[in-house]
C-alpha cells in the first residue's frame, strides 16, 4: 500500500511540529529584535536578558538568538503597537505586538476583527479594563460575563489574532 510506511508519518508530524516551532521562534525573534535595539545590543541588560531567557525556555537554538541580536543592531526599526477593540459580547481586548510598518499592520488588524464581528477602538477605550502585573502583563480589573456562543466568537477572534505575524499578545477581560 502506498504512503503507509513510518517516514510517511513522520514527515507528516514534523512538518506540523516544525510549524509550530517556527511561528514561536518567529514572534521570539522580533521580540529580542525590539529589545535589542533598546539596549543598543547589550547583553546585560534587563529586557533584552528577559528575552533571551523567555527564547531559551522555548528551546530555540543559541545561534538563532544570537543573529537576532546582531541583525537588530544594523537593520530597520520595529516598533511596539498596541490596539485596544471590543470583541464578541462588549469584551475589551488589548491587542500588543511590534511591527515594521503601522499602517499595514492596523489595517489587517482592523481586517481581522472586522471577519470575527468585532471593532478597533479608540485609545485608552478598553484599557481602563486592565492593571498591570509585577511582570508587566495586563490583567483585567473587572471580568465581563459572557454567553457560550460569544465565548467560541472570541476564541476563533483571538486565535486569528495570534495567528498574526507582529502580534504578542491579546488580552480580554472575558470570564
Amino acid at each position: 500500500m502506498a504512503g503507509h510506511s513510518k517516514w510517511a508519518k513522520l514527515k507528516h508530524v514534523k512538518g506540523k511540529t516544525d510549524a509550530q516551532k517556527s511561528k514561536v521562534f518567529s514572534k521570539l525573534v522580533r521580540f529580542i529584535s525590539v529589545e535589542a535595539k533598546k539596549s543598543k545590543g547589550d547583553r546585560s541588560a534587563p529586557g533584552l536578558r528577559a528575552a533571551v531567557e523567555k527564547a531559551r525556555a522555548a528551546n530555540m537554538p543559541q545561534e538563532n538568538i544570537d543573529r537576532a541580536i546582531d541583525k537588530a543592531s544594523t537593520s530597520g526599526e520595529l516598533e511596539p503597537v498596541v490596539y485596544e477593540a471590543y470583541g464578541p459580547g462588549g469584551v475589551a481586548l488589548i491587542i500588543d505586538g511590534y511591527t515594521d510598518s503601522r499602517n499595514r499592520t492596523a489595517q489587517e488588524i482592523k481586517h481581522l476583527l472586522l471577519l470575527h464581528g468585532s471593532s478597533l477602538a479608540t485609545p485608552g477605550a478598553a484599557s481602563w479594563a486592565f492593571s498591570k502585573n509585577a511582570e508587566g502583563a495586563l490583567e483585567p480589573m473587572t471580568a465581563v460575563e459572557i454567553s457560550e456562543e460569544d465565548g467560541q466568537k472570541l476564541a476563533e477572534l483571538v486565535d486569528a489574532l495570534e495567528e498574526h505575524d507582529d502580534i504578542n499578545n491579546v488580552y480580554t477581560n472575558a470570564a
